[in-house]
């Protein structure tokens, strides 16, 4: 019982094959009275797993229960089309009619047509076939009519095998024509060359079959789709089989075609249990075929395996209507309503139409006014009756006093307004079209209302005159205007209005290039706040303006951005601790101007900030190139006036001082030896930075390359701000 209470356990995640493995292999080795729980258990999930029954019809047969083996055969076998099983069936049945002579060789027969008959197909049947040759060839024959009945049976079941595609099917041919050839010579030569191409056929489509079979996991068990790619790949690899099998590439006849495609179908369902999409491709199969009852047999198995599924239902509901089974099909409806508790609106929505095709229209309005009471109705069931009613009865006024009885429950809905209102707008009743909507946005929570506004706000662009638009379209924005800064910019008017009250359908009253352009706009517009927020730095000085933010737009067509698709995933479980030491390596030698740089950036929101605006600071920014080295070892003065910062180069009014390498002194008369004064520091500055060895950092070897080139094109003027950014420059002389 501790093993019972064990499988109880994994109820939480009853499908955990890992689970059922353990299960199972612990079964095998335990009395018979403790295994049989478990596996009752384990195939109650697992109802295909044709290696949990074969283990449990084994545990019984090593015991010798011979009528508990025939019950748990009567169970499995034809739901688990595979040949071990199968085999471990004929082996028991040769075993109980070893003894019974004649009587006991006939059932030993039957037994292996029947098996033949279900799984002769499988492409691994060569065995069976070879093994029941054996048999046949076993039977003594105590006249010459029995021997000659003897060859009779032998020769079919020759014939049957060598034009089935199997793993054997090349040995089957020899033994065939040995045979034929032991029997009769003569003979044999008309019969080998009459089934020759059949057999060569039926060898060429065993490698083409033997490649779509290999594809197939054939032990794992059947569960739930979770769509795990292995998954995904196993019901591609069936339904590649499958396709191969329905289009019969060994041209044989349609009922043997037919029976090839059954039997496919059936091993599919072993691995594929739960999944809808077969088991209706199955049944459709059937169908298209003409075999209705067959079809109706795989939907009544397909609901035992899935009995929630409401797809199925409907479908089978569908398949009973369309052959004018109307009482069936009302019952499968019925099912799926239950006892009206636990009824799905759509179930009722399709009851409803079910009867109104089949019953008439009195019929599905009794069962609207009580599927209306139920817990389980929305304001779906309203909408698909009053529409039936409206569409297919042409009862117009009926369809209005369902919307306005669904209206007293349902004014919270604005789904059900905007259906409401589409049926008015049908009716072209303007009128009452203008106090719904009055009606539900002075109930509706400003959030819940966007749609209805929009929707009034169409119908008076479409239907209303210009009045009547500019008048909806401003209460609208009064109604939607959120509090705050940007309050009184949702309600000025917008080129956006224009365009949404001049266009029709796909038509605009501009290039689709400009409609991206507005929607920009109007998301900058929105925004327009919040960025001046984020570009502010902590002290209060502005990083980015308007001026700079233009700049952008062009830096941003020169950006080169990284193949994400190479990105490798961060585990920092696979070496605990070397991120954080790689991160202190990283800033120990990380030059001081570049840590400095670091610590003046602006704070950003979000795991990925923009590129554009990031690029933007970093070719605007002052960075130190490190001071004079001379040999004098006197410190060198720092410039007497401060060097514009990065804002002040783009045009604004603000400014913060920058340390820089370059001394900078803006005056509007200078002397002419301070002239030379600095031209002299300027050409120390440029060879130390020139004479420095590169560095191993690729950001410091970049601002280098751009001090060089910098310092190389300066003749007679400097460059303002940073010397790496090369980009603004102003005479001095």
């Amino acid at each position: 019982m501790d093993k019972t209470s064990s499988i109880d356990k994994t109820t939480g995640d009853k499908y955990n094959v890992e689970t059922a493995e353990i299960l199972a292999n612990e079964a095998q080795i335990l009395p018979i009275a403790e295994s049989t729980p478990i596996y009752e258990q384990l195939l109650q999930l697992f109802p295909t797993a044709a290696k949990f029954w074969k283990q449990y019809v084994e545990a019984h047969m090593a015991v010798n229960n011979d009528d508990a083996i025939r019950q748990i055969f009567s169970r499995c076998l034809l739901n688990c089309y595979q040949i071990p099983l199968w085999r471990c069936y004929i082996r028991f049945i040769r075993k109980v009619n070893e003894k019974k002579g004649i009587e006991g060789q006939e059932e030993t027969r039957k037994a292996y047509d029947f098996m033949l008959n279900f799984v002769g197909e499988d492409i691994a049947s060569g065995p069976v076939w070879m093994e029941y040759i054996s048999f046949l060839k076993s039977l003594p024959s105590i006249n010459t009519q029995e021997e000659s009945q003897r060859m009779l049976a032998l020769r079919k079941v020759y014939q049957k095998a060598i034009v089935t595609p199997t793993h054997h099917i090349e040995q089957l041919w020899k033994d065939y024509e040995n045979f034929e050839n032991s029997v009769n010579r003569q003979l044999a030569k008309g019969l080998v060359s009459e089934y020759q191409p059949k057999y060569n056929s039926a060898r060429a489509v065993y490698r083409e079959r033997k490649k779509y079979v290999d594809e197939i996991d054939w032990n794992i068990l059947a569960v739930p789709p979770t769509g795990s790619y292995k998954e995904e790949t196993q019901w591609m690899a069936w339904k590649r089989l499958l396709a191969f099998e329905k289009g019969n590439p060994q041209r044989i006849d349609t009922a043997s075609s037919n029976k090839r495609v059954v039997f496919t179908y059936e091993q599919c369902l072993m691995y594929m249990y739960h999944y809808p999409d077969i088991w209706y491709d199955f049944a459709t199969w059937h169908a298209k075929g003409g075999s209705i009852d067959a079809a109706i047999k795989v939907f009544q198995r397909s609901l035992k395996a899935l009995p929630d599924s409401e797809m199925l239902q409907y479908a089978y509901a569908e398949l009973e209507e369309s052959r004018g089974a109307i009482q069936a099909a009302k019952k499968i409806y019925e099912s799926l309503l239950g006892d009206g508790v636990s009824a799905t609106t759509l179930s009722h929505i399709q009851f409803i139409r079910f009867l109104r095709r089949t019953e008439g229209v009195e019929a599905a309005r009794k069962y609207f006014l009580d599927a209306r009471k139920s817990p389980t109705c929305t304001y779906h069931v309203y909408v698909a009756y009053a529409t039936m009613t409206f569409c297919l009865d042409k009862d117009p006024k009926m369809a209005h006093n369902v919307f306005e009885a669904g209206l007293k429950r349902f004014m919270h809905e604005p789904v059900y307004i905007l259906e409401y209102a589409d049926f008015l707008t049908r009716l072209n009743d303007d009128q009452n079209i203008r106090a719904l909507f009055e009606r539900a946005l002075s109930s509706l929570p400003p959030k819940e209302s966007v749609e209805v506004w929009k929707k009034f706000t169409q119908f008076e662009q479409t239907y209303g005159d210009l009045a009547s638009m500019l008048k909806v379209e401003q209460r609208r924005k009064e109604a939607l205007s959120g509090a705050g800064e940007d309050g009184t910019a949702a309600l000025d008017s917008s080129l956006q209005d224009v365009v949404s009250r001049y266009s029709f359908m796909d038509l605009w009253p501009c290039s689709s290039n400009y409609l991206d352009q507005l929607a920009r706009q109007e998301w900058l517009a929105k925004n327009i706040n919040k960025r001046v927020e984020k570009s502010v730095m902590p002290n209060g000085s502005a990083l980015l303006d308007k001026s700079s933010m233009a700049t952008i737009s062009t830096i941003s067509s020169k950006v080169i951005y990284p193949d994400t698709s190479k990105m490798v995933l961060y585990d920092p479980k696979q070496n605990p601790g070397s991120g954080t030491n790689a991160c202190n390596e990283i800033l120990k030698a990380t030059p001081p101007a570049l840590l400095a740089f670091l610590a003046n950036l602006p704070a950003v929101e979000g795991p990925t900030p923009n590129v554009d605006i990031v690029l933007s600071i970093c070719l605007q920014s002052d960075l130190p190139t490190g001071q004079s080295g001379k040999k004098t070892g006197a410190p060198t003065q720092s410039p007497a006036g401060p060097a514009p910062a990065t804002s002040e180069l783009s045009g604004s009014n603000k400014s913060h001082p920058v340390q820089s390498g370059l001394s900078l002194k803006r005056t509007g008369n200078r002397q002419h030896g301070k002239r030379k004064e600095l031209d002299r520091q300027e050409d120390d500055d440029t060879t130390t930075v020139q004479s420095q060895p590169l560095p191993r950092d690729a950001f410091r070897i970049r601002q280098y390359h751009k001090a060089r080139a910098s310092s190389t094109s300066q003749t007679g003027s400097v460059s303002y701000g940073s010397a790496f950014s090369g980009d603004l420059s102003g005479s001095t002389g």
